[in-house]
């Protein structure tokens, strides 16, 4: 069973990869509802199944947004002046994200999980039909929405793009530069968030073998190994498919993750 589950993130992980360059995501969306499904296939207690999907899929995207943020870079797509005050926050709301894990139940999680994943994917429906505000909000109201997304996005165990990508677009950025923003702060995201699941689940008697805390390694191992080859796949498709087309792909992608954690 553990080799079937390494298998199948490996070909999870050739979607995730693609999608991180596409959309600025780190494919949590769709990492952390097939681990919940996965894990209890391996006798993985349901206490501890979302944590462990949860910091499984930020170590993975560690590796897949990093990727995808050098191509990006290499395309001139991230804006390093507005990104770096970004980073510092979004990195403590994500550490902080881990430990408010660790005092929810599984179903607490799950339950978070699908509400906002709903609320993003209905925000991105109406704001394709709505106009874009012209100027960005001073800095320091950018760093709290940041350190927000931090918490939010590691309690999903995702980069952030989601929420990240439709804020910036909403305030007049492009869409090119809100991805490449999106996917920076991603990396950073995914690491702390999976340093504080590493950390808050060394002390957990109910790990399953292969697991440093939260992280399950096979599944990591799994998915990081096809993906980080399909990020500049596709950053090269967000770079040619015109902007109309990016943000209905991106509200359609939130729209069947919410379907699927629903059902």
């Amino acid at each position: 069973m553990i080799f079937t589950v390494f298998f199948t993130c490996i070909a999870l992980g050739s979607l995730v990869g693609f999608l991180a360059g596409l959309l600025g995501i780190g494919g949590g969306l769709l990492v952390v509802p097939a681990l919940a499904y996965l894990l209890p296939l391996l006798g993985v207690e349901y206490s501890i199944v979302m944590p462990m999907a949860l910091g499984t899929s930020l170590a993975a995207i560690v590796v897949t947004s990093s990727s995808a943020a050098y191509a990006h870079h290499r395309n001139s797509n991230i804006p390093w002046h507005l990104a770096k005050p970004l980073m510092v926050m979004v990195s403590l709301g994500a550490l902080m994200g881990a430990f408010i894990a660790d005092f929810m139940s599984t179903q607490a999680l799950k339950l978070f999980f699908a509400v906002v994943v709903i609320l993003l994917a209905s925000y991105m429906l109406i704001s394709i039909a709505k106009p874009k505000e012209k100027t960005l909000p001073s800095t320091l109201t950018l760093q709290v929405i940041s350190w927000i997304t931090g918490i939010v996005a590691s309690l999903m165990g995702m980069a952030g793009g989601a929420i990240l990508v439709p804020v910036l677009t909403y305030y007049g950025m492009s869409i090119r530069h809100a991805i490449g923003i999106a996917t920076i702060c991603g990396v950073l995201v995914a690491l702390f968030g999976s340093l504080g699941y590493v950390f808050i689940g060394f002390s957990q008697p109910l790990l399953p073998k292969w697991s440093a805390g939260y992280v399950y390694l096979p599944a990591l191992i799994g998915i990081v190994i096809s993906s980080s080859f399909f990020a500049p796949v596709g950053v090269k498709y967000a770079s040619k498919l015109p902007v109309k087309t990016l943000k209905k792909g991106f509200a359609v992608f939130l729209i069947l993750v919410a379907i699927n954690m629903m059902t």
